[in-house]
């Protein structure tokens, strides 16, 4: 029997109407409503006739998560006073309760993903729904994407509807309406709501910020004491927003003791706890949920909300090669649909586990997993759908270039797509796996050569890492999991006996390989880049180039090979830690990974000196090396000029005039230009190695040869010698300057780079310069006069001999004339005979 009360009671049903209306006259629509006012569950219900009295159509409502599809058909058939299966059913991953008189079934976004690719034109279904699509899950803006494609060019009657808990509705209507003013029509349902007060209640102490999966303890004991307060301080349930399984857990584990019953909803939980926190309870409850019971479940008897304020997000993790989630901040948005759910059926309360301050600063939404997921899936299914570029499908945000084309590496190197980017039948049946392409080629390769059942056993261990409880040897793992009776053995053993009926192959060739061997070949093909060769004990390199570490006690510490699973780098950490892996032979590393297979020549620079081998790698690991008697001259020649780079010009042979000539040339290019070359910077010389080191670099061999080239004489082919300028070197920067005394001094014209002003130094004796009155010039630029005492040391620095005789000469002679007494010291310099001899001497010579 229909519960028509319960029916009249949701509030969407006024909407419902003004939607039938859209899908009419659009065929697409937008519906806007809150959790909890029967979006999920009546809508679908009128849309396929099954209620209201319109034409019987066939509704597929497609949900981003399993628990939410199953919830959600429990709900209908309820409903209808029906049983699940009957005129509603549902189909998540390895479950499906339907039969052939289903009118709407539920589905994953996932499972309907997988029916496109087998038929595009979605036979015998009049609509769709998309569920929850504000959460923009990579899966739920696909299927869009595909649906409005099969709207445009093969069943223009095909009737889409998505669905929203929010009312920022106006990318899908923009999406949804392509091509028309205005896009799709968007149908807005007021929700019934009471006031939420706010509580903030911040950890007494800093906590750690979450980092990858990992949340502060600290943090989880504070949520389980606000959570403590609130049974205290409010009547009704009390809903708790947490990020994952583990920290559901890590908080039930807290709560012992207290006068409620505490549920957990997710993913994995038993269907039996999922329907006891869905059903109105005598008693007082406290439910630990994850974001599903944002929108997707309405949970009653709930006034309360503790917010964690934590979210889990896709990512790259890059400990694993595929997809995961990481634990962020939740969004505005999302702490906004969680506070919500204390007032849907009187005034609550909502305790954020965060400071007032901090609110601001959290991101107004959740980031699209398109934007920041690994989407070597998505191209696969874009390959698959005839568009491997994706340029070509309506989607809200395009995919990152840089993560498409990581992601076509990905499946090239699986052999899913070609070069080209067109699907393989390889990769056709690939994409029907429902797993990451990774892991796909690990089941299909090695059902070849272990059987489906271990090769399936092996990759279900893989899709979901097993607890840490299981030890770092993916061996030891899968056995333990074989004999295990846990929920995640459950999970595993289910998993598994899909997979092998999805590989389906016939019988291995050859001898069947020990269960080591054979978590080794599957976990190399699933992650060749990482498989790994000891470097040490307990320490190993891997394919990628990247060092890996086990913990001490590992058993597989004394394996020369491995496989690499998992591995996460520790923050300010070289080197990645290993979590779990399985033991290798080289040879099964070589076939698992022949695509970084390499073998030739290496000619670099290493430790001070030319190296040149004939290597042969598998990615960054050296296998074989032997030394190469005849080199190609270019890779010489190139590794030459690499240590040149890393140790500098110093390599060559610089003589005092060869320093000489570098400065000069400097201080001509700096002062001057034109043709005057840059000498200075070692780059910019590296850069002209051709008009300057040759031909003694190209019959260079080692470090010694390089050591021979006169630098002087390399340098003098710079000089501008087709202009004719190179003829004026002595005359613009003459080497020595000729000075009053009769003296030639050498200029430094390295000084005025090294000491920042800009000169040229002329450090020369005072008594040699006597009677000159204007300072030195070179290029047109005065030389800064270095004056020093008849022993050669500093006295006095000036740029104007005329301003020096006048002033600072009178200082200078006070305190010297004492201490050189046999020097002329005369009273007016700039009329004195110059000279570089005593008095004693020039008397003499008078």
């Amino acid at each position: 029997m229909i519960r028509t009360a319960d029916l009249d009671a949701l509030p969407v049903r006024e909407a419902v109407p003004a939607l039938v209306s859209a899908l009419d006259a659009h065929g697409t629509a937008v519906l806007c409503a809150p959790p909890g006012t029967g979006k999920t569950t009546l809508v679908p219900l009128v849309l396929a006739g099954l209620v209201g009295g319109g034409p019987r159509r066939r509704v597929v409502v497609a949900e981003p998560r399993r628990i939410a599809a199953r919830a959600a058909a429990r709900r209908m058939a309820w409903l209808l006073g029906e049983a699940v299966g009957g005129p509603v059913g549902f189909t998540v991953r390895g479950e499906r309760v339907a039969g052939p008189g289903t009118v709407v079934e539920v589905v994953t976004t996932g499972v309907l993903l997988q029916r496109l690719q087998r038929d595009q034109e979605l036979s015998g279904v009049d609509l769709v729904m998309l569920d929850e699509c504000h959460e923009r899950h990579l899966d739920a803006d696909t299927v869009a994407a595909f649906l409005l494609d099969v709207r445009e060019n093969l069943r223009p009657e095909l009737r889409l509807v998505a669905a929203s808990a929010t009312t920022d509705a106006a990318g899908w209507a923009r999406v949804l309406g392509r091509g028309r003013p205005g896009g799709a029509p968007v149908v807005e349902a007021a929700g019934v709501s009471y006031p939420v007060e706010t509580v903030w209640a911040p950890p007494p102490r800093p906590v750690r910020p979450p980092h990858g999966m990992r949340v502060d303890p600290a943090q989880l004991t504070h949520v389980a004491s606000v959570v403590r307060r609130a049974l205290a301080e409010r009547s009704g349930d009390v809903l708790c927003f947490l990020p994952g399984v583990g920290e559901i857990a890590r908080v039930a584990g807290q709560l012992g003791g207290v006068d409620a019953e505490v549920l957990q909803i997710h993913g994995r939980a038993p269907a039996a706890v999922q329907d006891a926190a869905l059903c109105v309870a005598q008693h007082r409850r406290v439910i630990l949920s994850t974001a599903v019971a944002e929108s997707s479940l309405t949970v009653p008897g709930v006034r309360v909300v503790v917010d964690s304020g934590l979210a889990r997000e896709p990512r790259v993790d890059h400990a694993r090669g595929l997809g995961a989630l990481a634990t962020v901040r939740a969004s505005r948005a999302a702490g906004r649909q969680r506070a919500g759910r204390a007032g849907r059926e009187a005034p609550g309360a909502v305790y954020r586990c965060w400071a007032e301050a901090e609110d601001g600063r959290l991101p107004g939404f959740p980031s699209p997993e398109i934007r920041m997921a690994d989407l070597a899936q998505f191209a696969l299914q874009a390959a698959c759908w005839g568009d491997p570029d994706a340029t070509g499908l309506a989607l809200l945000d395009p995919p990152p270039t840089g993560a498409m084309a990581a992601a076509r590496e990905v499946l090239v190197a699986v052999g899913a797509v070609s070069p080209a980017g067109l699907v393989t039948p390889r990769g056709q049946r690939m994409a029907r796996l429902g797993l990451h392409p990774r892991l796909a080629r690990a089941l299909l390769d090695g059902s070849a050569a272990l059987g489906a059942r271990r090769a399936a056993e092996l990759v279900a261990l893989l899709s979901e890492e097993p607890p840490r409880e299981y030890g770092d040897d993916l061996a030891a793992a899968w056995r333990r999991a074989r004999a295990g009776g846990d929920a995640y053995a459950a999970r595993w053993r289910a998993e598994a006996r899909r997979l092998e009926r999805a590989a389906a192959s016939g019988n291995p060739a050859g001898p069947s390989p020990t269960d080591d061997a054979a978590a080794g070949l599957v976990a190399a093909l699933a992650f060749p880049e990482r498989v790994a060769k000891a470097k040490g004990r307990a320490v190993f390199l891997m394919a990628n180039g990247t060092g890996a570490e086990l913990h001490d006690g590992s058993p597989l510490r004394s394996a020369p090979w491995l496989a690499v699973a998992v591995a996460d780098r520790p923050p300010h950490s070289a080197s990645a830690r290993i979590r779990l892996a399985a033991a290798l032979d080289e040879d099964t590393a070589r076939a698992a990974a022949d695509h970084l297979l390499q073998a030739g020549e290496e000619v670099h620079w290493e430790d001070g000196d030319l190296v040149a081998r004939s290597v042969e790698r598998l990615g960054a690991i050296e296998l074989a090396a032997r030394p190469l008697r005849n080199p190609d001259p270019d890779l010489v020649r190139e590794a030459l000029l690499d240590g040149l780079r890393s140790e500098g010009l110093g390599l060559l042979r610089w003589s005092a005039d060869a320093h000489a000539l570098r400065a000069r040339l400097g201080f001509l290019h700096r002062t001057l230009g034109g043709g005057w070359p840059d000498v200075q910077d070692d780059g910019a010389l590296l850069d002209r190695a051709d008009d300057w080191l040759e031909p003694e670099l190209s019959r260079a061999r080692r470090r010694a040869d390089l050591g021979r080239i006169d630098a002087g004489q390399a340098l003098n082919r710079l000089l501008p010698w087709a202009t004719g300028e190179a003829a004026r070197l002595d005359e613009l920067a003459p080497e020595r300057i000729e000075v009053p005394s009769g003296s030639r001094i050498r200029v430094d014209y390295s000084a005025d780079q090294e000491q920042g002003h800009g000169r040229p130094v002329l450090a020369v004796k005072l008594q040699e310069l006597f009677g000159l009155a204007e300072t030195p010039k070179v290029a047109g630029v005065p030389v800064l006069v270095h004056l020093l005492s008849p022993a050669g040391r500093p006295a006095a620095v000036t740029a104007d001999l005329a301003s020096f005789w006048q002033g600072g000469y009178r200082a200078v002679r006070a305190e010297l004339r004492g201490r050189y007494p046999k020097h002329p010291w005369p009273e007016d310099p700039a009329t004195a005979q110059p000279t570089r001899h005593t008095n004693a001497r020039l008397k003499r010579q008078q």
